[in-house]
């Protein structure tokens, strides 16, 4: 997380797991058993949010290494949801060293800025974060999906205990919290009441989620142009 390399395909689309495995799949030669790889690995993060630039969890770490490492032992998708889990744990502690290595440029920039030096601010900017994420994150990454499935257990069984336990129930916790801050934000004149229509339909009419979006779109797109209409009605 946090590359923009391939933002101009969408950041939020790239880092779910459900198109890394694809993705993944796809290099390994087989993307139909990448996709359901990460198919299964998406159901854990499904409610996943990141809230004022927290990364609760790295679900593109969680996507990538997980289906890697699922296809290359040949494990059910089952069981690769388990390494998957843990694995976007470890992603979090990778973003926070990230991020606390990253003050150092934003500190460099500020003298830089004090000297009017406008091309340093535009280089730190962009250059050293992106060379750190690349080591930090890039680097693990492939020696973990290239010595196997050993090595990150190994990780991961070092840090069972308490310090696996905070990271759960963190991770759990932040998810959470940014979806009662898109509530409160739902609590604006009008809004509500479609939260609540939707949570209603879903509880009640028991069908799939897809004709749900599709009616859910088509009740925004009216509602949007009812809206406009009357907006411009009264200019």
């Amino acid at each position: 997380m946090g590359t923009p390399w391939v933002s101009l395909a969408g950041t939020h689309t790239i880092m779910r797991p459900l198109v890394n495995g694809a993705l993944v799949g796809l290099i390994m030669g087989d993307p139909v058993t990448g996709t359901i790889y990460g198919a299964a690995i998406q159901l854990p993060f499904l409610a996943w949010i990141g809230a004022g630039g927290a990364v609760p969890m790295d679900t593109a770490l969680a996507g990538t290494l997980g289906t890697a490492l699922g296809m290359a032992s040949g494990v059910s998708p089952t069981v690769a949801i388990t390494l998957a889990v843990p694995i976007s744990l470890i992603g979090t502690m990778i973003w926070v060293l990230h991020m606390t290595v990253d003050i150092t440029f934003v500190h460099m920039a500020d003298k830089a800025a004090d000297e009017g030096n406008i091309n340093r601010i535009n280089f730190l900017h962009v250059w050293p974060p992106q060379i750190t994420m690349f080591i930090f994150s890039v680097v693990p990454a492939m020696l973990a999906a290239y010595y196997g499935a050993g090595p990150v257990k190994s990780i991961i069984s070092g840090l069972s205990g308490t310090p696996l336990h905070v990271l759960t129930v963190i991770g759990g916790l932040l998810p959470a919290l940014g979806i009662a801050m898109n509530l409160r934000a739902m609590t604006a004149k009008g809004t509500l009441v479609f939260f609540l229509l939707g949570f209603m339909v879903v509880e009640y009419s028991k069908m799939d989620i897809l004709p749900i979006a599709v009616f859910a779109a088509i009740i925004a797109y009216v509602y949007t142009r009812l809206s406009m209409k009357k907006g411009s009605e009264r200019a």
